[in-house]
């Protein structure tokens, strides 16, 4: 995939009041410049409309396409198929031909930086659709806040989006790395009460995040952590990490991890075989494309939790969303693999925008910010029965469910029920 890619979306209409009301209010509101960018006039004066009329809709996207966290890179494939079904067979969305500019960042928050000053202030956007991963979106917030740009729906989990007041115009998507954290934890409770817990973790946001809600989340139980080691972006292999956290002993292995480094620690913990600890492995690491290069044999038993349907998982064979998003794949992304997790991911975050700015009162980027910090049980096919996108007043999460899972011979296999961390663990906080 190259650096830049502009994904063209044809036009939206759909048969509901709610899209178009849309439609009237875009050409109610029009449009004058306001220093260097447009602003509504109507009832939605004063609002900005840079990046967006009534026939076009200008998005930007910033996803690690090289560098060590290019797996993924397979995530705009999912979305680019997902508007290019709505915009060939539904006739688009609210009238609107949408361009979708999708930048490389290489996973370095500087790039990330340079991106997203180009795709506000060259390219126009109306908003910037998914920023990936911890550091790069912590090093753009302030700027895309500054600028009053929505930041929609990042594709990170670290729990600051929801609970940060300073950034309205940044939100999360997927369940946050305190949530989860909460999740494994609980089932170690139940499952292993006098774990001694051997962790690996990307230093960075995105790892302490996820490591500092596990650990509060076993405060008070008899489960502790034997040993810690960290991993840098850069580092060529984690294995030296592994061989340490062997020598602990502990009999749970939680493997905080990208993609890349969650294959070395998979096949790390399969060639020692004087450690065979309880493996977790975390959400954005659980792909079957992380787990095939290892051997599934080698991958038997691994634990990790989810909250949309997984592509290969038969269970969902005759889903009506699982059979669309698999037959607009083949027609619209020839050259990717439906069964690949990050497609599913792209399509499901794809239609979560779709709603999402369908329910705006006006076709601004202030009616997207409020929109996407006012969903109310939104429900959203391609995500686990008993999964949807809620946020009010103090609650920025979307999503706040998760089940676990466990990897037996060739997919993952659900199990439990679906677990709402909201009214389990009660509302995270700042």
């Amino acid at each position: 995939m190259r650096a830049e890619q502009r994904l063209s979306f044809t036009r939206w209409t759909a048969g509901s009041a709610a899209v178009l009301l849309a439609a009237t209010a875009a050409a109610a509101c029009g449009g004058r410049e306001e220093e260097g960018g447009t602003t509504a006039s109507g009832e939605c004066k004063g609002q900005q409309t840079t990046g967006i009329t009534d026939k076009t809709l200008k998005l930007g996207g910033i996803y690690p396409l090289s560098g060590p966290a290019s797996a993924y890179g397979d995530i705009p494939k999912g979305i680019k198929a997902y508007f290019d079904y709505v915009n060939a067979e539904q006739n688009g969305i609210g009238g609107r031909k949408v361009e979708f500019v999708v930048r490389d960042d290489g996973y370095q928050p500087p790039k990330a930086v340079e991106e997203a000053r180009r795709l506000v202030e060259q390219e126009q956007v109306f908003a910037l659709f998914q920023t990936l991963g911890t550091p790069s979106t912590t090093a753009t917030w302030d700027y895309t806040n500054q600028r009053k740009v929505p930041q929609v729906f990042v594709a990170t989990g670290a729990s600051k989006w929801g609970t940060d007041t300073k950034h309205p115009w940044t939100i999360g998507w997927q369940p946050n790395y305190v949530s989860e954290a909460r999740v494994y934890a609980q089932y170690l409770k139940t499952e292993r009460p006098d774990a001694k817990v051997a962790v690996l973790y990307q230093n960075d946001d995105f790892g302490k995040d996820l490591l500092g809600g596990f650990k509060r989340a076993i405060e008070g139980s008899k489960i502790s952590i034997a040993q810690e080691q960290s991993y840098e972006v850069t580092d060529p292999s984690v294995e030296p990490q592994m061989r340490n956290l062997a020598g602990s002993k502990a009999d749970v292995f939680l493997n905080i991890t990208t993609p890349k480094f969650g294959s070395q620690a998979l096949a790390a913990d399969a060639k020692i075989t004087n450690w065979n600890p309880l493996h977790i492995l975390n959400n954005v690491a659980a792909s079957i494309t992380v787990l095939r290069p290892v051997g599934f044999k080698n991958v038997q038993n691994v634990i990790s939790a989810n909250y949309y349907k997984d592509p290969i998982d038969p269970q969902w064979k005759d889903d009506a969303e699982m059979k669309l998003y698999t037959a607009k794949m083949k027609q619209y992304a020839p050259s990717a693999d439906p069964s690949v997790p990050y497609h599913a991911f792209g399509w499901a975050v794809a239609s979560s925008f779709h709603k999402t700015l369908q329910a705006a009162k006006c076709p601004t980027r202030e009616g997207l910010r409020d929109s996407m910090r006012n969903l109310n049980n939104v429900q959203v096919p391609m995500l686990l029965p008993g999964v949807t996108m809620t946020t009010g007043n103090g609650d920025g999460f979307p999503i706040e469910s998760m089940q676990m899972m466990r990897f037996k011979g060739e997919r993952w296999e659900l199990f439990g029920e679906v677990i709402d961390t909201r009214k389990v663990f009660g509302p995270l906080t700042g």
